[in-house]
């Protein structure tokens, strides 16, 4: 259920966070009487209590134990399979049906200040743990096996917390952003998960705290800025990111959008423009064949601009342009998103989508050609869905008649592409001769002079459609000829 539904009697909800576990209450008791048998406290933990609070509880467990790594171990022999991927951390992973189980030893971790590394130390009990927690809406705890008389505990407010819809570091904010900066990141993606709105003296110590995000990797960076855009309100977090100056330090593009403010306000504010697209794309990510969340139309929407600060020009009437912004934004997304360390092919589907977002608007108005639409579709290859939802997307003029233009003729393009597919299997467009048709033709041995006849070839294809094989002989010839490639004439 949502946050705000929770029910205003505390008791009520701490019984309700043990119903919400009850469906997986077999496996939670055979785990707890494992442990017991040996002596040994169990409890749930973190976010699996913050989930069934908000009925929302998935497969993925959290629990906290006094025992060893070790000794978990053996209390599951035979029970599940199991991987120890973080024992160095007191992590156990267990794997029993369809759930995801992750056991860890009571931690009182002290930090690096230099690296953040956590220098583990395990605690003495559940309360201590919990305390190095990053929110109090994830420091909340139901012990096992179940007890009716004390369902949860609770030592930092956590469930008042998420009556009110915040979130608030069980200690000091100085202390925990300090001791773990991804804590700040972390901030955001809940925010934009969950819909909360972070306490004020942990968005001041934010935005004090901002460079400390330096030490963090860039693959722990990117894991949270996608897990924040595949959030149900990114504009949230990536908001907060931008107004701490956190986001200048992890994705400067995005703060600098705000450069193309002028002072005269006489063009469009590119930064809240940006924010806008990426909520229309959302939106619309229903027209994508997997539908959404979809992480490469996401992220091609927040940075589809970022080229317009490098690219802004004004002229003699005070008009501002961006020539040529979508190729140095193109530019700009592949360097940012490598140095974050995302995937190669996230890296270079983003960059075709930015680059190509203003193809549309490019052949202006009018109807378009055959050939036009075939390069289009040709261009955008398997990004095609992605790019008719991030065009669609960029339309956030005010004016209505512009804005059902606009749309009128997208839709009258999608229909034309829809026709020539069924037509000519543009997905899967080739020269109406291939390779070995042109060395034979042409009397050539393989190298790069059939493929240069092959481009020409494919071009003519996107220029004209399917030819006749006496047509499409004629355009080979009259090129080599061109080229000086033609062979002699038959004697």
């Amino acid at each position: 259920m949502p946050a705000a539904e929770l029910p205003r009697d505390l008791a009520e909800a701490r019984i309700r966070a043990v119903q919400h576990l009850s469906r997986v209450a077999p496996v939670l008791d055979d785990l707890a009487a494992r442990l017991g048998s040996t002596g040994h406290a169990l409890a749930v933990v973190g976010g699996s209590v913050r989930d069934a609070l908000l009925g929302r509880l998935g497969v993925d467990l959290d629990f906290a134990t006094d025992a060893r790594p070790e000794e978990v171990l053996a209390a599951v022999a035979g029970w599940g399979t199991t991987w120890t991927t973080g024992i160095e951390f007191g992590t156990v992973g267990i794997q029993r049906g369809d759930l995801r189980l992750e056991v860890t030893t009571y931690r009182a971790e002290a930090y690096d200040a230099q690296t953040r590394k956590p220098q583990v130390r395990y605690g003495d009990s559940l309360e201590e743990d919990l305390l190095r927690r990053d929110f109090a809406v994830n420091a909340m705890a139901v012990p096992l096996p179940f007890s009716a008389a004390a369902p949860l505990v609770d030592p930092f407010g956590g469930l008042e917390d998420l009556g009110r819809r915040l979130l608030r570091t069980p200690g000091r904010p100085e202390d925990s952003f300090s001791d773990d900066p991804l804590r700040m990141l972390r901030a955001a993606r809940f925010s934009a998960q969950l819909g909360f709105d972070v306490d004020p003296d942990a968005v001041r110590v934010m935005a004090e705290k901002a460079e400390r995000i330096d030490i963090v990797s860039a693959e722990r960076i990117r894991d949270e800025l996608a897990k924040l855009l595949l959030a149900p309100h990114p504009r949230r977090g990536l908001t907060l990111l931008v107004d701490t100056g956190l986001a200048g330090r992890v994705l400067p593009e995005l703060p600098r959008l705000k450069e193309t403010v002028d002072e005269h306000h006489r063009h469009k504010d590119v930064y809240e423009h940006t924010l806008t697209v990426l909520d229309q794309a959302i939106a619309q990510e229903s027209r994508l064949p997997g539908g959404g969340p979809d992480l490469v139309l996401r992220i091609a929407a927040l940075l589809h601009d970022i080229g317009k600060p490098d690219t802004r020009d004004f002229g003699p009437d005070g008009g501002v342009s961006f020539h040529h912004h979508e190729l140095v934004g193109a530019r700009m997304a592949r360097k940012r998103l490598a140095a974050l360390r995302f995937p190669k092919q996230v890296v270079e589907d983003v960059a075709l989508l930015v680059a190509l977002h203003l193809r549309f608007h490019g052949y202006g108005e009018g109807e378009w050609t055959d050939s036009a639409v075939r390069r289009y579709v040709r261009d955008a290859g398997e990004q095609l869905n992605r790019l008719h939802v991030l065009t669609r997307s960029d339309c956030t003029t005010r004016n209505q008649r512009k804005a059902a233009r606009l749309a009128a003729a997208y839709d009258a393009l999608e229909a034309r592409i829809a026709r020539l597919s069924e037509e000519e299997e543009l997905a899967a467009v080739r020269p109406d001769l291939d390779g070995n048709d042109i060395m034979q033709i042409l009397g050539l041995p393989p190298g790069p002079d059939v493929g240069r006849a092959y481009r020409h070839m494919l071009e003519i294809r996107l220029d004209k459609g399917p030819l006749e094989p006496d047509a499409a002989r004629a355009e080979l010839m009259t090129w080599a000829r061109a080229a000086g490639l033609a062979p002699p004439p038959a004697e």
